[in-house]
Parts: C-alpha cells; structure tokens; sequence
C-alpha cells in the first residue's frame, strides 16, 4: 500500500452462534494473505486420519454452501469438484468423469460394437499460488 496511514484489514470470518452459546475448541483456520494460504491448526487428535474425516466433512459442508448460492451446480457436482481437485493437489492420477450413458435405439440388426479404447485422463488443473505451511 502506498500510504502508510491506511489501515490493513483481515476479513475473519465471524464465531457460530453455538460457539458462543455452547463453547468449544477451534480446531483449524486458514486464510489467504498476500495470494499464500496461511493455516493454523491445534493439534486435536491422536490419530493422523480423523483429520481426513474432518476434511471431508469440511469438503461436504463448502459443497452446501456453495449450492446453496446461483451456481448452477448441484451439491454432489460441487462435492466432485472438490474431491477430484483434492485428490489431484495430493498426487492421485485424475480420473475420467463417466459420460452418461446413450439411450439405446432399438434396432433388431444392429450389430454389437467393440468396446471403445479409454480416454486417457485430463490432466490436472495448475496448482493454486504457493502455500506457506505453519
């Protein structure tokens, strides 16, 4: 910023309503500073894989959300998204979305037609902008 008397803003999210009324632990936040993705995060479990369970709850709660506005997408399509993109950014090789199948015409002399060749997947979408881990 080019003056100096401007005041620089983090836009936090606000507490729910049950955190205020019934109390509890924040066990994770992020945010994006500067195009890098800040996180902080308690250590909250002994076991490496409920942090799994926690980030597909996550991944289902911001696929409501974002269905919930003028997307166009429905919840599971969102929820797909957000699977494959996270599976990609792990390293997973990205898997072909299945086309939906053809209705059949009904044809008595229609011959059966060999098996088509797989398309080799799509490639992965570009990585987000570099992440500063904490």
């Amino acid at each position: 910023m080019s003056n100096a008397d401007e005041t620089r803003i983090y836009d936090a999210l606000a507490l729910p309503a049950e955190a205020l009324n019934d109390g509890g632990v924040e066990i994770l936040r992020a945010g994006i500073i500067n195009d890098e993705l800040y996180v902080m995060a308690r250590r909250a479990f002994k076991e490496p894989a409920r942090w799994g369970e926690v980030l597909a709850d996550i991944a289902r709660e911001l696929a409501l959300f974002q269905s919930a506005e003028d997307t166009g997408l429905t919840e599971q399509e969102i929820l797909t998204e957000i699977e494959q993109a996270f599976a990609a950014d792990l390293g997973a090789p990205r898997v072909a979305t299945p086309a939906k199948p053809k209705a059949a015409k009904s044809s008595k002399s229609a011959k059966p037609k060999a098996a088509a060749k797989p398309k080799p997947a799509k490639k992965a979408p570009p990585k987000p902008a570099k992440r500063k881990k904490r």
